[in-house]
């Protein structure tokens, strides 16, 4: 969303230091464990799917497969984050994290599938399953997936964490699945469980990936956070003593917990240190109502004629006394 851009007689900045939230430090023992337990999980539960003849665990190993890659690209992704910006990269490596989410999530995608398609061939192929290892494999998975979700919950509203998270999440549920499923063939001796219990964790990894593909693919795009709406924002800087009006306003996500705002500002003919006092309360109510702290903000005198250029036909005026 644009509004309409006046010609402009100066240029404020404010580039908001860089927050990485999450695990912070704690984060690359957590995922380097968290890789070399995961591996050992996954080659368990391949010998003891083929062993078992369980398409569950061989689904769930490829699932716990994938949290490799998602592990590694988060860990990589979150020391990126914390370098300083270069002349080359004046933003610094933010988006590391964002990006690393949209592949995790497409991997996601591509291994749901696979799981989902191996076990429509079951279904018309079955197979006598080991129910004993299908039991004792699963409780030793449910442990590991179960402590690493544990591990980064309490960095999850970072988006790449957040990745692991559900990861992790989804996997110690399907673990759970596949011991309950261990237990009903053992009792009835339906085969057919162990590959339906296997297209339901496929299902359950597509349904979550796909909610952090649209989510890293907006902010990939520059879209409007979230939690923020763009005619709010202007309106609180309306309210702003001495702005009269805002427009072309702009934001977007530079990485987690990391907000972007440019934006014009109308104020009337005044002292150096008055405007430095508008400014000042305008990126206080940015920082405290919305949480944007990176802002670029260029004063204008009010009454200038519009330029040419990508406009919204009516900028945010304050109303007359």
């Amino acid at each position: 969303m644009h509004f309409h851009a006046h010609g402009g007689d100066g240029h404020n900045h404010d580039h908001g230091g860089a927050v990485v939230s999450g695990l912070g430090e704690s984060a690359t023992g957590i995922l380097g464990a968290a890789v070399v337990a995961t591996l050992a999980l996954v080659a368990v539960e391949l010998v003891a799917g083929y062993a078992g003849h369980s398409m569950s665990l061989v689904g769930d190993a490829v699932h716990n497969l994938t949290d490799v890659p998602t592990l590694v690209i988060s860990w990589l992704a979150m020391r990126w984050a914390r370098r300083p910006p270069t002349p080359e990269k004046t933003y610094g490596y933010h988006r590391a994290g964002i990006l690393a989410a949209f592949v995790n999530a497409m991997v996601l995608t591509l291994a749901s599938l696979f799981v989902i398609g191996e076990s429509v061939l079951r279904l018309r192929h079955p197979v006598t399953v080991g129910t004993g290892l299908m039991m004792w494999v699963s409780v030793l998975a449910l442990a590991i997936n179960g402590g690493i979700t544990l591990a980064v919950h309490r960095g999850r509203r970072d988006l790449n964490v957040r990745t692991v998270w559900i990861h992790n999440l989804g996997d110690a549920l399907s673990n759970v699945a596949i011991f309950a499923g261990a237990l009903a063939i053992r009792w009835t001796g339906a085969q057919w469980v162990d590959p339906v219990i296997g297209m339901g964790i496929g299902a359950m990894v597509l349904w979550s990936g796909q909610g952090i593909l649209r989510e890293s693919g907006h902010i990939l795009l520059e879209g409007l956070p979230r939690a923020i709406r763009l005619e709010e924002v202007a309106a609180a800087i309306l309210r702003v003593a001495g702005v009269q009006e805002v427009h072309d306003v702009h934001i977007w996500t530079l990485g987690t917990d990391l907000q972007a705002l440019s934006c014009h500002v109308c104020i009337p003919d005044m002292h150096m240190e008055e405007s430095e006092k508008v400014l000042k309360n305008i990126r206080d109510v940015l920082a405290h109502d919305f949480r944007i702290s990176h802002t670029t903000i260029q004063f204008e005198r009010a009454g200038l004629p519009a330029e040419a250029g990508l406009y919204m036909p009516v900028p945010v005026r304050r109303s007359a006394p």
